[in-house]
């Protein structure tokens, strides 16, 4: 047996003024051919689990095309139209599959396409037709459409946020395109769609753990291959924007119907449950000082690159400067600007600095600040955290900054922080902080929270607000709760037989 196997990633915030170009990607993942296998061999991600379970049951692989690039704003034309074509050239090349897996995330945006899964999954038809077996993962904030149902034959979702459970979907992937071939499955989907957003939900904290137990309790019943409660991602203005839940059955749309509208409903009852008003930087530094214990950990969410924000905000560690805090630690801000100076003074140098800001107003403006330079890094290690356990990371030249009685990370590429392992790279303990800050929404509590005495979420203006009336959606399907007022909901559906 061989499978196809390949990949486009991205969560779009098309509230960024930051456009996704082609650069951004080929600077984080343009790969082909075997590289794709080194690359995700024993990584605890889609590809990973793809390649893992394939090499485990003895299936050959024909890698074809996979890229990845960090959330940002809407992906320019040219580079959308560069990644279907890279990614259909391989299909091609591997005419000999018996069956395709793709890793996607569900929430791609590009000029002109609003749904690049579905549009993407179409042009694949359109090269290899609907014989054979096509099975693809999604994280968990997809925004999912009627398109991507029609298109593939089993969508395999993200249960866990964090996202601890992408190789678990990628080793399934493969067991379902096995099965299929075989002649022993025929998956049959069934799409219920609310007119819901929610904000980021920790999967292991009330409703969602409700929820999901829900959707494993369905799992158990013969005949149910998944089912995945899709929280969609919020900070994408579309028509088809909110919740859905999916369920794939072995030829049973009756089931598949049954399964999708009982969990939806278990959520839409829990709708008010994901409201989060949490407190700004200044009142959660002041719960930070006021807990026993250490570290405290305080996640920036506004400003969580993750999601697509410049990752240069400066609401939180200005207010960490004003409280004057001594023994605490900030990571990180992405700042190529100072990381060159930082290492054109070198370690033992004071400077004069503008710190952050650089990308918006909305995030904060720039720290006018003194610093002494700690330490200088190439910001390269191995991830720890049980997201992408194994992964080589790369944030590019970094530095340890000292202002004040605050500790700061400073890094030339974006990303949210997913482990402590960059803030030991330049020598930083976060279990002897009192205060450990760092731009995140929820990823990094895999790695966080079992070494925190407690962990306080702040918000403010930003890109990845919990506050979705802090935007204007134009395109977004109306009503949408909590935006507008809703009490029995019509609920879209679509089965796929």
């Amino acid at each position: 047996m061989k499978v196809a196997i390949g990949g486009v990633v991205h969560e779009t915030n098309t509230f960024s003024n930051v456009p996704s170009t082609l650069d951004l990607f080929q600077s984080w993942e343009w790969d082909h051919g075997e590289v794709i296998l080194s690359r995700n061999r024993k990584v605890r991600n889609f590809l990973g689990g793809m390649v893992d379970r394939a090499e485990e049951l003895g299936i050959e692989l024909l890698p074809t095309f996979s890229t990845f690039a960090y959330p940002a704003g809407t992906i320019t034309h040219e580079t959308y139209e560069r990644m279907k074509n890279e990614l259909l050239e391989g299909l091609r090349l591997a005419k000999d599959a018996d069956a395709i897996c793709l890793a996607l995330h569900g929430a791609g945006v590009a000029e002109g396409v609003d749904d690049l899964e579905g549009d993407l999954l179409a042009a694949v038809r359109g090269v290899v037709g609907y014989d054979i077996p096509l099975v693809v993962t999604l994280d968990l904030h997809a925004n999912m459409t009627p398109k991507m149902v029609e298109e593939a034959d089993a969508l395999l979702g993200v249960h866990l946020y964090p996202h601890v459970d992408c190789y678990e979907r990628g080793l399934e992937a493969i067991d379902v395109a096995s099965k299929m071939v075989a002649g022993e499955w025929k998956p049959t989907m069934h799409l219920t769609r609310l007119p819901l957003l929610i904000p980021t939900s920790a999967t292991h904290h009330f409703p969602a753990n409700e929820i999901n137990e829900a959707c494993w309790a369905w799992e158990k019943e013969e005949n149910v291959i998944d089912c995945a409660f899709f929280h969609g991602f919020p900070y994408t203005d579309i028509p088809e924007l909110g919740v859905a839940v999916l369920t794939v059955t072995n030829n049973d749309s009756e089931l598949a119907r049954k399964v999708s509208e009982d969990v939806a409903k278990l959520v839409w009852q829990h709708r008010d449950d994901f409201e989060l008003i949490m407190p700004t930087p200044a009142e959660g530094i002041a719960q930070a000082l006021a807990t026993e214990g250490m570290p405290i950990v305080i996640n920036e969410t506004s400003d969580n690159p993750g999601g697509g924000t410049p990752g240069d905000g400066t609401h939180l560690l200005r207010a960490m400067l004003d409280a004057q805090l001594t023994n605490a630690c900030f990571g990180y801000m992405y700042d190529p600007e100072v990381v060159q100076q930082a290492f054109a003074a070198g370690v033992g140098a004071t400077l004069e600095i503008s710190l952050g800001g650089k990308t918006d107003h909305l995030h904060g403006e720039p720290l006018e600040v003194t610093a002494y330079v700690k330490a200088l890094t190439d910001g390269k290690f191995v991830a720890t955290t049980p997201m992408g356990q194994g992964a080589r990371i790369d944030y590019g030249k970094s530095v340890r900054l000292q202002i004040g009685g605050v500790d700061v990370l400073v890094c030339s590429v974006k990303s949210q922080v997913l482990d402590e392992q960059i803030f030991q790279l330049h020598g930083i303990d976060v279990t002897r902080y009192k205060i450990v800050a760092l731009k995140s929404s929820t990823h990094f509590r895999a790695a966080f929270e079992p070494i925190s005495a407690k962990v306080i979420t702040v918000d403010s203006p930003g890109l990845t607000t919990l506050n979705f009336r802090f935007f204007q959606y134009k395109r977004a399907n109306r009503p949408l709760y909590p935006l507008d007022p809703i009490t029995d909901p019509t609920l879209p559906q679509l089965t796929r037989k």
